[in-house]
């Protein structure tokens, strides 16, 4: 539960523009949906991805290192981590991919493998009230076995040409931006919570204050008194 005198103190350092803009962004953040993505090895792919969540409201990101350690730069991202939640899985001697598969499962989401080898489901007849977990992979080798093995359904985007595959950063901008879209000309719930839209409130504006360790020691020390 954050604690909304704190919130209340926090504003005063913060631009009544700044608030404004937070608020606005937040009512088009979503849990409905959120993007798992695998051993993805280059930085520029991973970092266009974690742009493209920022970008069309997904709030959660999950990161799955088996092989390869994630890294966004910053120059690709242009910051876009800095908004959102990352959700790791990297332990050494386990198979970070059912991790993540299970953690979400337990979380109420249906596990949608993004391919296009595969009887999958068009992007343009996916169901959006089933509560998702898109999974990207890299072009050349595609998601694992495990991916593969454990999904609940497959999605493609129609493609017309010769060429088989679309980069990741592409293929993830193009289903996140068509998926936006239609959650918000449905019915189905799929903003945040509005204490988890005052917890998110709360912790961008610590994120945004350069002295908030200083603010935040001077705060509770009054509090304690």
């Amino acid at each position: 539960m954050p604690d909304y005198n704190f919130i209340e103190y926090l504003e005063q350092f913060v631009t009544d523009k700044r608030k404004a803009l937070f608020k606005k962004i937040i009512n088009d953040r979503t849990r409905h949906f959120t993007v798992a993505i695998e051993d993805i090895y280059q930085p520029h792919n991973a970092s266009a991805v974690v742009r493209s969540c920022e970008i069309f409201g997904i709030q959660d990101v999950h990161v799955i290192e088996n092989k390869y350690k994630f890294y966004a730069s910053n120059q690709v991202a242009k910051g876009a981590q800095k908004w959102l939640d990352f959700k790791l899985y990297k332990k050494k001697d386990t198979n970070n991919t059912l991790e993540c598969i299970n953690n979400l499962r337990e979380n109420g989401y249906e596990i949608i493998a993004t391919t296009p080898h595969n009887d999958s489901c068009v992007l343009q007849e996916y169901d959006i009230t089933k509560k998702s977990a898109f999974f990207f992979g890299v072009e050349k080798e595609g998601l694992s076995k495990e991916v593969m093995e454990n999904a609940d359904g497959f999605l493609k985007i129609p493609m017309v040409g010769f060429t088989e595959s679309l980069n990741i950063s592409v293929a993830a901008a193009i289903i996140l931006q068509n998926m936006h879209e239609k959650l918000k000309a449905s019915d189905v719930k799929w903003q945040l919570s509005e204490l988890e839209k005052n917890e998110l409130y709360l912790e961008w504006l610590e994120k945004s204050i350069k002295s908030i360790k200083k603010i935040k020691e001077h705060y509770y020390s009054k509090i304690i008194q």
